[in-house]
């Protein structure tokens, strides 16, 4: 069992359910579990959400990773992270093929956990539900780990909700590149005035001049208006992040070479 589990008892069960962990929408939401449980977890790490304004939680690079994908996806209302399966024994109707006595110990038994509950909005605005169980492919060949998914799976048919195993091998990592790339943009102060200013002059030197190297473009802005070096990059990240500047996300950003850029403002 994961090491996560070691010191799990019954007053930890109950004190997680008291905090509410595992319920709530958007922002309201608290995961079944936080970095914080777990500080010696190496591979753990925190993000904040564009969809939610909350600080989501993650146990492995592969998770942030598709956290990112979902954050980005304009389809996407909600994610709900570490999710926890609190009545699998209840709604799948056949076990007997898993040993269940796996996932408990001594003294309680462990609360099992889908990576991520996605709420997504369908196009006459009704809400499309599905959950993602995000592993290391490599994880894969443990039994036990099986195991887990095949719970997993059985739990979310059990409610018609569309289940779905993710590994790295599955993940766009040029995608998560640019997202990262755009995301060191979230913590960018400026007054609405200065920003629009400088937005625009990136929009006119851009449409309205031959050179289309953006790296050219925003040292000359920089120089231009008297901006620290590399200021007019943060702009275009936030600009990108706001989706007023809309790239091929697919395709790497590189701000050395020519980039088709289309405007939203």
């Amino acid at each position: 069992m994961s090491k996560r589990n070691i010191d799990w008892n019954d007053s930890k069960l109950k004190q997680r359910l008291s905090e509410g962990r595992g319920t709530g929408e958007k922002e309201d939401y608290t995961p079944w579990h936080k970095t914080q449980d777990f500080p010696s977890y190496g591979r753990a790490s925190r993000l904040l959400g564009v969809k939610t304004g909350r600080i989501h939680h993650f146990f492995s690079k592969t998770q942030r990773d598709y956290f990112l994908l979902l954050d980005w996806d304009d389809s996407v209302y909600d994610i709900r992270e570490q999710f926890p399966l609190l009545d699998y024994k209840t709604v799948i109707s056949e076990l007997s093929d898993i040993e269940c006595s796996k996932f408990s110990n001594d003294i309680a038994d462990y609360v099992l956990t889908t990576t991520f509950l996605v709420t997504m909005v369908n196009d006459d605005g009704s809400f499309k539900y599905f959950a993602r169980s995000v592993k290391y492919a490599s994880d894969l060949e443990k039994k036990i780990a099986q195991e887990k998914l095949e719970i997993e799976r059985r739990y979310w048919e059990s409610k018609s909700i569309e289940w779905k195993l993710v590994t790295n091998k599955d993940i766009n990592m040029v995608k998560v590149k640019n997202l990262e790339y755009i995301n060191q943009s979230s913590s960018l102060k400026y007054t609405n005035e200065s920003f629009e200013d400088i937005s625009h002059r990136i929009r006119d030197k851009y449409l309205c001049g031959n050179d289309k190297i953006l790296s050219t473009i925003f040292a000359d802005i920089d120089n231009t208006m008297g901006l620290p070096r590399g200021e007019c990059i943060l702009i275009f990240k936030s600009l990108l992040a706001r989706k007023m500047i809309i790239v091929d996300i697919n395709e790497m950003i590189d701000i050395r070479r020519p980039m088709e850029l289309v405007f939203r403002y």
